[in-house]
């Protein structure tokens, strides 16, 4: 009787060793727990790994953080990323412009120069492009120095130099800002009109523009790759200027993250836009015959006028009447 006792009790407990088996599973499952909820929090203490802050008597609290996460990053990019965009885009450019040079040379008046001229810009329109130009081409200058400067300059020229220089570039760089910034909104708004696309930019870009081999597409007074270059100029420079306003004025705005996001879009933007402007001045110079006329003296020849803004010259000799006969050198 009593060893059937003992069998009654292992029995028992064994089954209800096979009970706790069974439902054990069932509700664990029901808890849902979550098995990545350490990982999420390691990764939230990796993010504020490093980061130093603390308390300060001023009133914005924002100037109590000394350090953090973000930091590294952003500086990865100024140090490595940056130079690496930079120098593609910009040396890049270069080897292209020089490459087409030697393969194409300069673009030639092909019927030669009629040795009457048409007026292109007026002194207002000569005034804005020069000034803005001569402010980007400081800003570009004294704006490469600072991603470029340390590596480039600072073995050539030593310490004290390159300290002096870039103190000087500084100043040039930050008050040629706002003289830049109102010619960037005039030419929005003096060229608009003449800068809207057409059915006619397509027709452009297929024929090469005049660039490629001897045909010369029509155009009104700015073709497909004006138009190109003016909302290059409008956009770019906008958005260059707005970001380095936010850098100029610090924490007026935005904090630390917002500021770092403005370096990297001034910057990336930035050195496309130096970039896109050395095609520009390259065509205007060297790449073009009579080109540079344009924007030199106002008035361009007649032949130039029809080879590369056929439907201008038409319109302005109908407005207008015959364009003038060239002043001699002796007149």
């Amino acid at each position: 009787m009593a060893s059937f006792g003992r069998f009654i009790r292992l029995g028992v407990g064994a089954w209800a060793l096979l009970l706790l088996v069974i439902v054990a599973p069932a509700s664990s499952g029901a808890q849902q727990v979550n098995p990545t909820a350490s990982s999420v929090k390691e990764q939230q203490l990796l993010q504020e790994l490093n980061r130093i802050q603390g308390r300060v008597s001023i009133p914005d609290q924002r100037s109590g953080v000394l350090e953090q996460p973000q930091g590294r990053e952003w500086r990865k990019f100024r140090n490595v990323t940056l130079r690496w965009i930079g120098g593609v885009a910009i040396v890049g450019m270069l080897a292209v412009l020089v490459i087409f040079y030697l393969t194409r040379g300069m673009v030639r008046l092909e019927s030669g120069r009629s040795g009457r001229t048409i007026v292109r810009f007026n002194m207002f329109e000569r005034f804005v492009h020069w000034m803005s130009a001569t402010c980007f081409i400081i800003l570009a200058i004294s704006g490469l120095n600072i991603t470029f400067g340390r590596p480039l300059l600072l073995p050539l020229i030593g310490f004290e130099a390159f300290s002096e220089w870039s103190q000087w570039a500084k100043y040039a760089h930050n008050y040629l800002s706002f003289p830049f910034t109102i010619g960037v909104v005039l030419i929005f708004l003096v060229w608009l009109g003449n800068n809207i696309p057409s059915k006619l930019d397509v027709e452009w870009i297929k024929r090469g523009g005049g660039l490629i081999g001897h045909d010369h597409p029509p155009a009104r007074r700015f073709n497909a790759g004006q138009k190109g270059i003016y909302w290059i100029v409008v956009i770019g420079g906008g958005l260059v200027a707005a970001t380095g306003y936010l850098l100029m004025f610090p924490f007026y705005t935005t904090g630390i993250e917002g500021m770092q996001l403005a370096q990297v879009v001034h910057s990336i933007v930035a050195v496309l836009f130096v970039a896109a402007m050395l095609a520009h001045i390259y065509i205007g110079t060297i790449g073009m015959e009579g080109a540079f006329e344009a924007m030199g003296s106002g008035e361009v020849d007649v032949n130039w006028a029809r080879e590369h803004h056929s439907l201008w010259l038409d319109e302005e000799t109908s407005r207008t009447g015959q364009p003038r006969r060239a002043a001699s050198a002796a007149e």
